[in-house]
């Protein structure tokens, strides 16, 4: 039998969604090319084979409906960044204790929904974080699905809002339902660009029907599932949504005991340590008016370059150099004026 015969037989079974013949003869035309030294292509039809499998797990009928339907998984799957799942922990973390002791609970009610629902308590699932850039909103959204041990959805901005009228509310409603469908966590970034200050001289009104959308799906929000969202300027965001969120929470940049515990969780990776407590802390306070990202990155640097000037002087002490870190503490300074 020839390439030609393989390739009808295999169009009529899908054609039929006939599976189990459609396979056979797959796996028969695997056979051929491999017979026919043509591996590159026998293994390209493998592949493809197994790719098929694992994502359906069954034949779907071919037809319009099938094509749409895959069409708008693809639509749906482009609102999101990311769907991750987290091995970050609560003691990843370094913020403010009393923010902390807040996230402590939120965890808690949300390991306890079956309890809370025996006394018809509602669970906080609506959490709102807001403060300087750097300062741990992202990793405390990380965090949380570690804890919970859920799936997070990412949402990609750029693909939610759109300049077609309604648009942007149907792209939202399309992100809480999938979200919603797996329990999972939705964390929408810079939340302030979707849930702007209504204005109601704006005569499009369109961002008046954005943050409506927003409120009705909030409502609607199933209890085992959660929105986490994050900005830099709460005080762009509507009122009535942000009366919405169950937790309101404000990070701030570090200070000085914050800064240390910083220092000595990120040395600890990499097993270097700073060479006196008169260098610790002097190096504190000039990381004072950095935020937890800046002093974290300007560290790991740090460390970075120590490690391979040891190894260029053929002497690894594991210490820290002080002055190399100074130098790109300054270099961050007058990144962040410009």
């Amino acid at each position: 039998m020839g390439q030609i015969d393989y390739i009808k037989k295999i169009a009529r079974y899908g054609l039929e969604n006939d599976r189990e013949s459609l396979l056979k003869s797959l796996n028969e035309f695997i056979e051929f090319y491999k017979e026919s030294k043509k591996i590159n292509l026998a293994l390209q039809l493998q592949s493809l084979l197994k790719e098929s499998n694992r994502n359906s797990g069954n034949l779907t009928k071919v037809g319009s409906d099938h094509y749409f339907n895959q069409q708008n998984e693809r639509e749906i799957n482009d609102l999101f960044i990311d769907k991750l799942k987290s091995d970050y922990r609560l003691e990843n973390l370094v913020i403010d204790p009393e923010v902390k002791n807040e996230l402590i609970h939120f965890i808690k009610e949300n390991n306890s929904i079956e309890l809370l629902q025996k006394f018809e308590l509602p669970v906080s699932n609506k959490l709102l974080l807001h403060g300087p850039s750097g300062c741990g909103k992202t990793l405390a959204s990380y965090v949380i699905a570690g804890e919970l041990n859920k799936p997070m959805y990412v949402v990609n901005l750029g693909a939610i809002v759109s300049s077609k009228l309604g648009e942007t509310s149907k792209n939202l409603s399309k992100v809480f339902k999938k979200a919603a469908l797996e329990d999972s966590i939705i964390f929408i970034d810079e939340f302030d660009s979707l849930g702007k200050i209504r204005d109601y001289n704006q005569d499009h009104g369109e961002m008046k029907r954005v943050v409506n959308t927003i409120l009705q799906l909030f409502d609607y929000l199933p209890q085992s599932s959660i929105v986490i969202a994050a900005t830099n300027q709460e005080n762009m965001i509507d009122e009535a949504l942000l009366r919405r969120f169950d937790v309101n929470l404000k990070f701030t940049l570090p200070n000085k005991s914050q800064i240390e515990e910083l220092i000595h969780l990120t040395l600890k990776k990499g097993n270097f340590t700073i060479p006196s407590k008169t260098a610790l802390n002097k190096i504190i306070k000039q990381c004072e008016t950095l935020s937890y990202y800046s002093i974290q990155k300007t560290l790991i640097n740090a460390i970075k370059r120590t490690l391979f000037k040891q190894l260029d002087d053929k002497k690894l002490v594991h210490k820290i150099d002080v002055s190399i870190w100074s130098e790109l503490i300054e270099l961050e300074k007058k990144a962040l004026k410009k």
